[in-house]
């Protein structure tokens, strides 16, 4: 038995969920999410509890029990308190200004990259060098950061670009260090 699959997710006061065959529902404070499930597998609402569990355990109902129990504890982790990746910008005049409902990037390119925010996403400044990202689906908040990341990684010389809050980058010994 899946050891994550087992385990019953908790709605929360003030979190609605709907089940109608293999589509989930949830409601709450921050939004609405709403997915679609592999119809094998079994969903219950009972108490307050929601419920996964799998009919087999041939080797594709083993993999699809632990991700829908985990999909669905993120739907209702985001509609209540919501998901947030943080970006920060390093290197000698990169910024981040607010442009819209989007960004603009100043990161070492003759011109200012512009980025747009999807729906569903928040892009918060916080300074000039500090982003948040925020939203209620863990996954569009996960792929936002990485596109933004990827106007300008960091690189292993002088570490300059935008890392994530917290990310290591290793550092590599230049030329003047390699010949001394």
């Amino acid at each position: 038995m899946s050891r994550v699959g087992k385990q019953p997710i908790p709605v929360p006061d003030g979190v609605t969920v709907s089940l109608e065959g293999t589509r989930v529902t949830v409601k709450g404070p921050k939004g609405e999410l709403s997915g679609s499930f592999d119809p094998e597998l079994a969903i219950a609402l009972e108490d307050g509890v929601i419920n996964v569990s799998r009919p087999t355990d041939q080797p594709r109902h083993r993999s699809l029990h632990g991700l829908t129990r985990t999909l669905i504890a993120n739907m209702v982790q985001g509609v209540t308190d919501g998901f947030e990746k943080t970006l920060e910008i390093h290197g000698v005049g990169y910024r981040v200004l607010k442009k819209g409902s989007g960004i603009e990037l100043s990161v070492g390119f003759s011109n200012p990259v512009a980025f747009a925010a999807p729906e569903g996403v928040e892009l918060v400044i916080e300074s000039p060098t500090l982003l948040h990202v925020r939203g209620t689906d863990k996954q569009q908040v996960g792929e936002t950061a990485a596109r933004i990341r990827k106007v300008r990684p960091p690189e292993p010389y002088k570490g300059k670009g935008i890392r994530y809050r917290g990310e290591h980058v290793r550092r590599k010994a230049g030329k003047a260090a390699a010949s001394a």
